[in-house]
């Protein structure tokens, strides 16, 4: 066998035994915790989006918004906003952030 040969075979095994280095390396980490339930709550949260109006089923101006039970809930003008806040559980089954 030629010196190039053995130079080039030798190269071979050496990329070859550092990528098993790190593929065993990477699969030694540890796995991360599982996400508490405030953790996911605020994840769901983050998915369910209101988009409508609960009183008028318009829709929304997020600058027109209460807090209900730790949560906006966003409204599209300030009469329905006065309205939700007389009566908010009239209008809880409308609201997605509400209805998991």
């Amino acid at each position: 066998m030629s010196t190039r040969r053995k130079q080039l075979l030798a190269g071979f095994l050496l990329v070859c035994l550092s990528l098993t280095a790190l593929t065993v390396a990477n699969g030694c980490k540890k796995k991360s915790e599982p996400a508490t339930s405030a953790e996911t709550e605020q994840k769901t949260q983050a998915v369910i989006e209101q988009t409508i109006c609960p009183v008028m089923a318009g829709p929304i101006n997020k600058d027109i918004y209460t807090e209900y039970k730790g949560k906006k809930v966003y409204f599209c003008c300030l009469g329905c906003k006065e309205k939700f806040e007389q009566a908010p559980e009239q209008y809880l089954s409308k609201l997605p952030q509400f209805n998991k």
